[in-house]
């Protein structure tokens, strides 16, 4: 069953259209990577979808709940959750009171966050709960974004480019919270351009270029489809 269908989604700045036609789905409980290059309109599809980007025309539906057009914290209240790529902490606030702004009632069917949970889940943070957000490394603030997003118990998460100017060993934890987070059963939808980190956490694949879909298919398809990666997503 599909928790989030986009259909013919249209999107402009200014006179310049950058979505155009967009269409796919999101099982539920599963983990689909909306992968391009550069510019290809992976950021601006997510952004449509949480609202932040008022889409021309089109369709969003998100849990049988029509949501193009409304604004982001309505999406939200929904169980929606959006970790936008340049993180967006509040750097004087501590892990604990960043965490504290994000929590939410919990909702039927979806899982329960709290913070010990999300201590478990990232041990980094455990470590530095009484700390500034602006005295985080970048990969410990992206792992608070995702954190504090996982405080409002979404049913479904927008990450976009988690994996983007992350040190190694912090894309390897990074993958593996991901892969966490689809055990409990929380389905995720993250923009990415690097396939190696797409092809560890990602049931499906979603290939956009110039604002359209091209490809869609299991990431063993586009692992195996040579063709498809040197014509999209080679630099």
């Amino acid at each position: 069953m599909a928790l989030l269908e986009v259909a013919d989604l249209h999107a402009h700045y200014g006179q310049a259209q950058v979505l155009d036609g967009v269409a796919f789905a999101v099982e539920a409980g599963s983990v689909v990577a909306l992968m391009g290059r550069n510019g290809a309109g992976k950021s601006t599809t997510i952004k449509a979808i949480m609202g932040l980007v008022p889409p021309t025309s089109g369709r969003v539906a998100f849990a049988g709940d029509e949501i193009a057009g409304r604004p982001p914290h309505e999406i939200a209240r929904l169980g929606l959750g959006y970790v936008p790529e340049d993180r967006r902490i509040f750097t004087e606030l501590t892990v604990m009171e960043n965490l504290e702004v994000g929590r939410r009632a919990a909702r039927a069917g979806v899982p329960t966050w709290t913070p010990d949970k999300l201590f478990a889940l990232f041990p980094n943070l455990a470590e530095m709960r009484n700390r500034p957000g602006g005295r985080m490394s970048g990969g410990e603030q992206q792992m608070l974004t995702i954190a504090r997003t996982l405080m409002g118990n979404p049913a479904l998460v927008l990450l976009d480019e988690p994996s983007e100017g992350l040190a190694p060993v912090i894309v390897e934890q990074m993958a593996n919270a991901i892969l966490s987070l689809k055990r409990e059963g929380l389905t995720v939808l993250l923009c990415e351009q690097n396939l190696h980190f797409a092809t560890l956490v990602s049931d499906r694949a979603v290939i956009i270029e110039k604002g359209a879909i091209r490809y869609a298919g299991t990431m063993a398809e586009l692992k195996a489809d040579e063709a498809v990666r040197t014509q999209y997503l080679s630099v």
